[in-house]
């Protein structure tokens, strides 16, 4: 009996302009967490792609406890008990929690779907694993991070025996990170073998086993974690040592940029109201974090300033000006907006990344004639620029279709396109999910400089790490309220987590 649940042998997957995998081999041994790491676009969501029979390799085996298989689709996988968490959710929009989780797998009496075992069984998986989500609700009613808890239960649901987790703590909180690790560490010893795609170097040191490291598709190695370090993982990634702290000034704020009062958001999902009465100020020249768990009212506050929310009261102020009452296009000429959904509200997926990239702008003179004719050349010029000065990653450059990248790559075309607009306030929402430590370097001194302009950042994370690293104030927010104001280099991370459970708060002044 072989030792190895899965083996993938000397891989090759080609797409248009790029090779994916280049000759990889990853071993998973039974019982396992095995890590994969690598930069974005290093291939790692593609080989656990042709692992589940999303793709299917032109060159290399498979082997499901030591017998060769062929992975034609991800039925067949599911057969084989392979089941898998995407990094972009395959959820139905409008369906239930419950019914995406029981979808292809239902039980059915007399043409009619018996839901009340499922029911029963989804709720008992919920409670084991702390994956608490409401069975009722529609999937676009609810948060990103409940969205991935729908992912892990749909997978459970399943009985699968070898689990792939393509970056599932991307939009978790950290208390959910820590229980999902708690999570992993259970189903390994209970006999399940898993891979882990991350790209946070302290949760693979926490949770992995073992760590295959990818880089441009090509195989780098193995290392046990034990015998390995942060630093180590990171120079095997990127292929140079890498700054895993953000090194910042002292902010310098100014006038105020944008100024929030009495702010209130209705909830699309119940009938409370998801922002309550919330007034805050950020300045030039400084960045403030508004920090929380997820569904605490940062998604519709952002929607608020941005407009894809109606206020049900209150009055936004940018730069002195009224814009409570002003369109979406208007907003987005005043301000930045990089988006918690990167697929909803980011980009256009069936568009080329070029189009991508003047989305924001394509009415503008530089773009579009007289007539309203597109200028192709000066759209592919400013694209091709953005591309190189972000390391944006495709196999075909400007004409590559947005939704055939990865995800690491679309998030930082996005932030390429918001930041060269140059605005006076940039909303980040979740800036570097799904991004390596190479790219978050980046994107962190990318950010800084930008209030090092004179700009104003309002920056919303679920990552502590981020928020107490980026900011230079923190706003928390807890059930639609802001109950504390703290500063990153006066607190602690204990602290920020009592303000965001509720457990400490107190009156902030705007």
């Amino acid at each position: 009996m072989s030792e190895y649940a899965i083996e993938m042998l000397h891989i090759t997957k080609r797409f248009p302009g790029i090779i994916a995998n280049d000759d990889v081999t990853i071993q998973l041994r039974k019982g396992e967490i095995h890590a994969l790491l690598g930069e974005n676009g290093a291939g790692k969501s593609t080989l656990m792609s042709v692992l589940f029979g999303l793709y299917q390799a032109e060159e290399g085996v498979i082997k499901k406890d030591g017998k060769e298989v062929k992975i034609t689709d991800p039925n067949v996988a599911n057969d084989l008990g392979i089941g898998m968490v995407h990094q972009h959710f395959k959820l139905v929009q409008c369906f239930s929690v419950l019914d995406n989780i029981i979808l292809g797998v239902e039980t059915t009496k007399n043409g009619f779907l018996q839901k009340d075992e499922a029911r029963k069984k989804v709720m008992a998986l919920s409670d084991k694993y702390g994956l608490s989500v409401d069975p009722d609700a529609l999937i676009e009613d609810i948060t990103v991070g409940m969205q991935q808890r729908t992912e892990i239960l749909k997978m459970l649901y399943r009985d699968n025996e070898v689990l792939i987790f393509d970056e599932p703590t991307a939009v978790l909180t950290p208390q959910e990170i820590d229980e999902l690790m708690i999570i992993m560490k259970s189903l390994a010893a209970e006999g399940k073998s898993i891979l882990f795609i991350s790209h946070k170097l302290n949760e693979i040191m926490t949770v992995a086993d073992r760590c295959s490291v990818l880089r441009r598709g090509k195989y780098i190695g193995t290392v046990d974690i034990k015998g390995t370090t942060q630093e180590e993982l990171s120079r095997m990634m990127v292929g140079r040592d890498v700054q895993l702290v953000a090194e910042k000034a002292e902010a310098q704020p100014g006038e105020v940029i944008l100024e929030v009062n009495n702010m209130t958001v209705a909830s699309k999902a119940h009938h409370n109201n998801a922002v309550k009465n919330v007034s805050f100020k950020v300045r030039a020249g400084e960045i403030v974090c508004i920090a929380g768990i997820d569904g605490n009212g940062q998604t519709e506050l952002v929607y608020g300033l941005t407009g894809l929310e109606p206020l049900a009261s209150g009055s936004i102020k940018l730069c002195g000006k009224e814009i409570s009452k002003d369109t979406i296009r208007q907003r987005s000429d005043k301000m930045s907006h990089i988006p918690e959904d990167r697929h909803k509200h980011g980009l256009v997926l069936d568009y080329s990344l070029e189009y991508n990239m003047v989305l924001q702008r394509y009415w503008q003179p530089e773009f579009v004639s007289g007539l309203g004719f597109l200028k192709r050349g000066p759209i592919r010029q400013y694209a091709e620029r953005l591309i190189e000065e972000f390391d944006v990653r495709s196999g075909q450059g400007p004409i590559t279709i947005a939704r055939s990248m990865s995800g690491g790559n679309q998030q930082k075309a996005i932030i390429a396109r918001e930041l060269d607009k140059d605005p006076k306030l940039l909303v980040a929402v979740q800036p570097t999910r799904g991004l390596d430590v190479g790219a978050i370097e980046n994107i962190h001194s990318q950010i800084i400089a930008h209030r090092d302009k004179g700009n104003a950042v309002l920056l919303v994370s679920l990552e502590l790490e981020e928020v107490m690293n980026v900011s230079d104030r923190i706003l928390v927010m807890y059930e639609g309220e802001i109950v504390g104001e703290v500063d990153p280099k006066k607190t602690t991370t204990e602290e920020l987590g009592l303000y965001m459970a509720g457990a400490k708060r107190e009156k902030v002044t705007a």
